[in-house]
């Protein structure tokens, strides 16, 4: 009973790193597709600007 004790202790304390890692790559991952949503947004605004201001412009037919 004590071998397995100690054998889940050692195995609690080794996972915890990869646990630790696991949800550092999770968050990065939340980071960059929150960026590229925002990136994705800019973009659509400044297409629908442009797509605005089309027959406005000097060249306006």
């Amino acid at each position: 009973m004590y071998v397995a004790g100690a054998l889940r202790a050692v195995e609690s304390f080794l996972m915890r790193g990869g646990q630790q890692t696991a949800r550092r790559n999770a968050w990065a991952a939340v980071c960059e597709d929150r960026r590229r949503a925002r990136d994705r947004h800019e973009a659509q605004s400044v297409l629908e600007s442009l797509a605005g201001s089309r027959g406005s412009g000097p060249w306006a037919g």
